[in-house]
């Protein structure tokens, strides 16, 4: 498995996949979710965990997302923050 691949399989499970699968989340928010995977997946490892804290640290246009999936009661980039943080550190990413 490539680091992006494991970058995003995790971003799957915790984030993306509960949004994509739910009957309850709006159509607004599913489109968001599959644009942001669509930007991931044009980025290599080192990109995408930069896009990751750019999100978290608060572009327009992530802070407006973020919000929405709150409000619609999803797991947000923010929740899985730590977890984030020490699985794909910088170390990981130069192995």
């Amino acid at each position: 498995m490539t680091k992006e691949q494991e970058i995003m399989e995790f971003l799957h499970e915790k984030v993306f996949d509960p949004v994509l699968n739910s009957k309850e989340a709006s159509g607004k928010l599913k489109s968001g979710v599959n644009l942001t995977i669509a930007r991931l997946n044009k980025l290599t490892a080192e990109k995408m965990v930069q896009y990751y804290w750019s999100a978290v640290s608060g572009t327009d246009r992530s802070i407006g997302f973020a919000k929405s999936m709150k409000d619609e009661n999803f797991m947000r980039f923010e929740e899985v923050l730590e977890e984030f943080r020490e699985k794909f550190t910088d170390k990981w990413i130069r192995s």
